[in-house]
């Protein structure tokens, strides 16, 4: 089957190459940049010299009814332009979309969240919120996804077994993630040197990825976020702190976690314990571990922000959608 990357010039498009590249079912048949349109993949990406043989076109290039399935990688707004074009134009494969255009049913969010009106409000009801370890398997016939983002994975996956163990709670959440979250073109408050040996909150209380979080741990989970920029490249961090009621026993959340994720192979889980951050990093698993004590739970969480968090995926989406095995080229 043949699989094309839009958008694949940044950091999560060098992952998708090269996982989309040696997937044991899938053929890379086209990516495309603007930037580097007629240029060898490697110009923008020299480590995948050697194991990916194609060159950049622009989207135009491309032909649609030649693919199965489409991997979006633009940013945030230019994505929905991209993909209702592709939906306009009657392309009938599946598409899966990392920006969070298409990440919400309710079209009010996006003037509240990311300061804009969404352009194509009656595509939304049509996607799928890919959160594989929690969601699959998808019903029949699901073909646009709509990938979590990076933050919304991690805590999306330490909070969904506490919403349906305590139903209604306070989550205080600290989490830390690497430069490569703000992509590739430096800014003020995410260039490196400013970074290096330095930690720095952001958005507090007030992320974007919260309203993801949300529809997945449920309506009763009160959720304080603090996002942290931390001093690495790539890989998320963090702990989510929770007062368990009178009654609820260490053991009622570990059969919580394990019952939940017993059929989710991405996610590894780690009683009694926090998992370090080395753990996930270049690797397609979220981990989590949880420490009970004197009626407080703390949930540790870890993965990799352009793996987990974007590329690897993004990929088990393509492949659930393609009736793939949901780990198949990790």
């Amino acid at each position: 089957m043949n699989v094309a990357v839009l958008h694949a010039a940044g950091y999560a498009g060098r992952e998708l190459i090269g996982l989309l590249s040696r997937h044991p079912n899938l053929t890379l048949s086209a990516v495309t940049s603007r930037t580097f349109a007629g240029e060898p993949v490697s110009v923008a990406h020299p480590e995948l010299t050697g194991r990916a043989d194609l060159a950049f076109t622009t989207n135009d290039q491309i032909d649609p009814s030649s693919l199965d399935a489409i991997v979006v990688a633009a940013e945030h707004g230019q994505a929905a332009a991209v993909i209702a074009g592709l939906i306009d134009g009657g392309y009938e494969g599946v598409i899966v979309d990392l920006s969070a255009d298409f990440r919400f049913k309710d079209a009010a969010l996006y003037p509240t969240w990311f300061g804009r009106e969404h352009p194509r409000p009656e595509l939304l009801a049509a996607f799928t919120y890919g959160l594989v370890d929690v969601h699959a398997p998808y019903e029949a016939g699901t073909k646009w996804i709509a990938n979590p983002g990076c933050f919304a994975t991690g805590l999306s996956l330490a909070l969904y077994p506490l919403g349906q163990l305590l139903g209604t709670f306070d989550a205080h959440v600290t989490a830390l993630t690497g430069a490569s979250g703000s992509g590739t073109r430096p800014k003020a408050g995410t260039h490196f040197p400013t970074r290096e040996g330095n930690v720095r909150a952001y958005k507090v209380l007030a992320h974007q990825h919260l309203p993801e979080v949300q529809a997945v741990a449920g309506s009763g989970v009160r959720i304080h976020f603090v996002p942290v920029s931390g001093p690495w490249t790539r890989g998320i961090w963090g702990t989510v702190q929770v007062d368990l009621p009178a009654g609820v026993a260490p053991e009622n959340l570990a059969d919580a976690f394990q019952t939940v994720y017993a059929n989710a192979p991405s996610v590894r889980l780690w009683p009694g314990q926090l998992p370090e951050l080395r753990w996930s990093v270049r690797t397609p698993y979220c981990d989590v571990g949880w420490i009970v004590r004197d009626g407080h739970a703390v949930i540790g969480f870890g993965l990799d922000n352009l793996l987990k968090g974007a590329a690897s995926q993004a990929v088990q989406n393509v492949n659930l959608a393609l009736g793939l095995p949901v780990m198949a080229g990790m």
